[in-house]
């Protein structure tokens, strides 16, 4: 009879265990319920060929607020607006990027399950606000992208 009882106890132990390893991994899960906010919709909005916006970044790579001449899909024209952009202009004008070039960034950030990968968006579908983290316990990986004066211009 007691080793009935210890099977019996050891049966309940172990379902007892495999209920809480479920449950804490259902609590943990919670990462991609985080990325559906509210403000979170994908974007509709299509890039046309050619347009300017003003790009205010704060990245470990790229710091200021810039003017940028979209043509052909490419960033074909780069002016910073103030000291850090400035020389950020000069020396590295390709690595400004273009409005489709930050919502793919900010799509991959969610396929990779980032901790942080929002959006916020204007009415027409464009991007205004962009935040990214993709390790919030990482220091030096945060970004975020402010989109304003957006025109589309012929191309």
């Amino acid at each position: 009879m007691t080793a009935g009882r210890s099977r019996a106890r050891c049966v309940a132990r172990a379902a007892l265990l495999g209920a809480f390893v479920c449950a804490t991994a259902a609590c943990g899960s919670s990462k991609s319920a985080e990325s559906t906010e509210p403000n979170e919709p994908m974007s509709t909005w299509e890039e046309p060929a050619s347009y300017s916006y003003t790009l205010t970044s704060s990245t470990q790579v790229l710091a200021g607020t810039f003017r940028v001449k979209v043509r052909n899909g490419k960033a074909a024209e780069v002016v910073g607006l103030d000291e850090d952009s400035r020389r950020q202009a000069q020396d590295l004008p390709g690595d400004v990027p273009t409005i489709g070039e930050l919502l793919k960034t900010l799509n991959r950030a969610r396929s990779e399950d980032a901790d942080t990968a929002e959006a916020d968006y204007a009415a027409d579908g464009h991007p205004l606000r962009i935040s990214l983290d993709w390790d919030k316990n990482s220091i030096d990986d945060e970004a975020l992208y402010t989109i304003s004066s957006y025109e589309p211009t012929p191309g």
